[in-house]
């Protein structure tokens, strides 16, 4: 085999607490001979630093490590500003709340870990070109108003401008609402425009949160702490 281009190849940093999740991805990009893992680290602090050090091409950052999350570390490099390293983040949640928060801070992608190899080579080479690669049940119109955000309309005040029992998120109580309405995962998903799997990750953490193992109780507490109209 003959030696890669090293104009053309494009340089990676992998940033993942867990390393078995990084010998897995290092195995599968090492196959291709326009990729070059150039570095690993188990979190945010450390990415920064390599990222300093070797100056990449693309940053694929774990969503959730220690000392600084995969969001955080991507906001602080696009303050630098200096470096042309592009960031793509990895997660297990399609969650609109995280893809936002990642755009927001300057990603410039959004890959599930459970992605196939075609799709992560694809996110890997739009990026790199300049592109944008979001991967899950996204719509093309949440991704085109998550870059390009229309100005918010003037409306009345919404739950979230007060304290909210449990800590529950915009998305969560809008489930919530959907769940006590009678509606299914399926139909839920559809109006939300998420996953079916986004969705029952939703009604699993509003069961954990406001410690109720079934329906009724979950109706119950709701009411109780109006979080739904009664």
């Amino acid at each position: 085999m003959s030696e890669p281009d090293q104009e053309n190849t494009i340089k990676i940093i992998l940033a993942d607490d867990h390393a078995l999740v990084r010998d897995g991805i290092r195995a599968l990009l090492e196959e291709e001979s326009d990729l070059d893992v150039v570095g690993e680290v188990s979190n945010g602090l450390e990415a920064l630093e390599m990222v300093q050090e070797k100056n990449p091409d693309i940053l694929i950052v774990d969503i959730r490590m220690p000392e600084l999350g995969g969001i955080e570390t991507v906001e602080r490099l696009n303050k630098v500003g200096a470096l042309p390293t592009k960031c793509i983040i990895l997660s297990m949640h399609d969650s609109e709340e995280y893809i936002l928060k990642s755009v927001q801070a300057g990603a410039s992608g959004y890959l599930l870990k459970d992605t196939d190899k075609n799709e992560f080579l694809k996110a890997i080479h739009t990026v790199q070109d300049g592109g944008k690669y979001f991967s899950g049940d996204i719509s093309n119109v949440l991704v085109n108003n998550l870059i390009s955000p229309k100005p918010k309309e003037k409306s009345k005040p919404s739950k979230k401008d007060r304290d909210i029992p449990f800590d529950l998120t915009n998305k969560e109580l809008q489930v919530l609402e959907l769940v006590l309405a009678g509606f299914t995962n399926k139909e839920i998903s559809e109006k939300l425009q998420n996953s079916k799997r986004t969705i029952e990750t939703h009604r699993f953490n509003l069961m954990k949160k406001m410690q109720v193992k079934n329906l009724m109780d979950l109706s119950k507490k709701a009411r109780e702490h109006q979080l739904v109209q009664v």
